[in-house]
C-alpha cells in the first residue's frame, strides 16, 4: 500500500543505518583488518569483502539478539557487548558518523511533527550518538533496547513511542533501514518507510511491507 502522507502525525526513527552511518563505520574497521590478507582473494578489494561480510553477519546477529530478548537475557547480552567494546586506557573512543544531511532533515521536521527515536541499540550508545551531534533537542521520546520488555521486530517500542508522543500508532511513521524496523512498525499498525543508506536492500524491505522506500533518510522531509 502506498504511503498516505495525510495520515502521518508523528515520526519514529531507527538509529543505526538510519540516522547514524554505523554500517559504513563497521565496514571500514573490518577492511583495515582484512587488507593485509587480500592476497588470498585476488581481484577483490578489502572494503568490498568487508561489506559483504558485515551484511552477511547482520541477519544472524539480529536473530541472536531477538532470541536473547525473547528469553529475557537481553540485559546480559548488552552487558557483554558493552564489556567487549570497553575503551582501554590510552584508547580513544571512535566517534559516531552521521548519515549526510540527516541533521538538516530533522531540523526541517522539528516543530511540524513530534519525533521519537526507536532503536535496538542500548540506552548508553543511543544517548551518546544523539549527544555527539546535539540531536536530543529534536526528540520528545527516546526508546532504546532496554525501554520495553521486547524490542524490534516486536511492536512494543513503536507502541511505547506513540503513547509518549500522544499519537495513535496508526498515525505514526516508522523509518528504518532493516526489515526489523518495517516489521515492528507494521505490527504496531504504523506506516513505514525503508531507507537504503544502511544495509537493508530494496527487495527485502518491499517484501517486509514498507509503504515507501527512499535512497536516504535525508530525503524524508521532502515528502512533507
Amino acid at each position: 500500500m502506498p504511503l498516505d502522507i495525510a495520515r502521518v502525525r508523528a515520526i519514529c526513527f531507527d538509529v543505526d543505518g538510519t540516522l547514524s552511518d554505523t554500517d559504513d563505520q563497521a565496514v571500514d574497521r573490518l577492511a583495515r583488518v582484512l587488507d593485509p590478507l587480500m592476497f588470498v582473494f585476488p581481484g577483490r578489494g578489502a572494503r568490498h569483502l568487508a561489506r559483504r561480510l558485515v551484511m552477511a553477519a547482520e541477519t544472524p546477529g539480529n536473530l541472536v539478539y531477538n532470541l536473547a530478548d525473547r528469553f529475557g537475557v537481553d540485559g546480559v547480552l548488552n552487558a557483554l557487548v558493552r564489556h567487549l567494546g570497553r575503551i582501554q586506557p590510552g584508547q580513544k573512543p571512535s566517534p559516531f558518523l552521521l548519515i549526510p544531511k540527516v541533521d538538516v532533515m530533522l531540523a526541517r521536521l522539528y516543530g511540524r511533527f513530534p519525533l521519537a527515536v526507536v532503536s535496538a541499540r542500548d540506552e548508553e550508545g543511543t544517548r551518546a550518538f544523539l549527544s555527539q551531534f546535539n540531536l536530543e533537542r529534536y526528540f520528545q521520546c527516546v526508546v532504546s533496547a532496554q525501554t520495553c520488555r521486547f524490542t524490534k521486530p516486536y511492536p512494543d517500542p513503536v507502541l511505547y513511542a506513540a503513547a509518549r508522543l500522544g499519537v495513535p500508532p496508526a498515525e505514526c511513521l516508522m523509518v528504518g533501514d532493516t526489515t526489523l524496523d518495517v516489521r515492528a512498525g507494521k505490527a504496531a499498525g504504523a506506516q513505514t518507510v525503508g531507507v537504503l543508506c544502511g544495509f537493508g536492500e530494496r527487495r527485502e524491505l518491499e517484501r517486509a511491507g514498507a509503504d515507501l522506500i527512499l535512497e536516504s533518510t535525508s530525503l524524508l522531509a521532502d515528502l512533507f
